[in-house]
């Protein structure tokens, strides 16, 4: 019986307390493997600058997902969702059916065709802040916390978070830690082994 309760404790970590040390959960960011040829990521992969897209490292795999963009310097720039196979060197995103976008100009594309645009008076500016959120069949964007009711539909397959910067545009990305209380519903993105 004592070899037993031996091998037991032997078998739990040699002796140890049979505590088994937790994989550290995954950060989303944006994606350095899937970026644009002159895109810049810097701050931890939350930053944003140089010329071209870039996809998050996490698939939108929830149903409702939540996430930010900060303005911080202003120019050319695009937010949304993507699949992996959009061009990521081709900016404007939103020319096929591979992204859904907010451009800067206030025009949400997708398919090459505007889907909708936000209201004249309500163009981000620097400083800024753009939530986005994804239910798998409407994209709705956020103004500094306050609901655009600027919804945009088309995309399919899986998709990602991605953003565009061109002519000295830098923009921050928000994946947890939001400025602004996600609406009702919406959470930050879940890795997929976090959801089950």
């Amino acid at each position: 019986m004592a070899a037993m309760f031996t091998c037991c404790l032997g078998c739990c970590g040699n002796g140890g307390s049979g505590h088994i040390p937790l994989k550290e959960m995954p950060t989303v960011q944006l994606d350095t493997h899937h970026m644009g040829t002159d895109v810049v990521i810097v701050k931890s992969g939350r930053r944003i600058c140089g010329t071209g897209g870039c996809l998050a490292n996490a698939p939108l795999h929830q149903n409702k997902s939540y996430f930010e963009f900060k303005i911080q310097s202003t120019g050319v720039w695009g937010i949304g969702v993507a699949t992996q196979k959009v061009n990521l060197n081709q900016v404007p995103l939103g020319r096929d059916t591979n992204s859904l976008v907010l451009r800067h100009d206030g025009s949400v594309y997708h398919n090459n065709e505007e889907k909708n645009r936000l209201p004249a008076n309500s163009l981000p500016q620097e400083g800024d802040i753009v939530g986005i959120t994804y239910d798998h069949v409407e994209l709705n964007l956020y103004l500094n916390g306050k609901n655009m009711h600027c919804p945009a539909s088309g995309i399919r397959g899986t998709v990602y978070p991605v953003v565009y910067v061109d002519d000295s545009a830098i923009l921050d990305c928000q994946f947890s830690d939001f400025y602004h209380t996600p609406p009702q519903g919406f959470e930050k993105i879940l890795f997929e082994q976090q959801i089950f």
